[in-house]
């Protein structure tokens, strides 16, 4: 710490001995070793403050690097992700256009095949025609029959016996 050889210190020592004399030298001695102690703990602390300091910088950078790194990093996953999306939209745009040009030529053969109607205008042209001229169409009604015909699905008409009379024969 300080540059005092031995020899040195035997002459503060002598000195001391014959300033202070014996009675009071111990009493100085140990104040002096206090006061030294108090001094090398004082600097000690003063080392590690500074010591800790330093470490708290440097940590601090760390952290700023690492803050810095992470913030470029977001920045540059955010440009990516935007560019992903904008390509996206563009090939999507892109293939509406195809889409609307693949369906030109099949909407031009419906407007030729119906003259120019509208796919919905003979259902509409059906609702707008009176109820009279449509042909009443009844659930219950058979279709016309022709007695010509041998229809094997029907029913075998059902035999009466011959004591009971028609409803026809009842009225003559």
């Amino acid at each position: 710490m300080l540059d005092i050889s031995f020899g040195e210190f035997v002459l503060i020592g002598v000195v001391a001995l014959v300033v202070l004399g014996p009675e009071r030298l111990p009493t100085v001695a140990r104040t002096v070793g206090a006061l030294v102690a108090r001094a090398q703990r004082f600097v000690a602390n003063v080392k590690a403050d500074m010591q800790q300091q330093a470490n708290l910088q440097g940590l601090d950078s760390i952290r700023q690097d690492l803050q810095d790194a992470a913030q470029s990093f977001r920045g540059q996953l955010e440009a990516e992700v935007q560019q992903v999306r904008d390509t996206i939209d563009q090939g999507a745009a892109d293939a509406r256009a195809l889409a609307d040009e693949a369906a030109e030529p099949f909407h031009e053969a419906e407007r030729t095949i119906h003259g120019g109607l509208e796919p919905d205008a003979e259902a509409r042209e059906a609702e707008a025609r009176p109820a009279e001229e449509a042909p009443a169409v009844q659930a219950d009604a058979a279709p016309p029959r022709d007695e010509n015909q041998l229809d094997l699905f029907d029913d075998a008409p059902a035999h009466r016996p011959a004591s009971q009379p028609t409803a026809s024969q009842a009225r003559e």
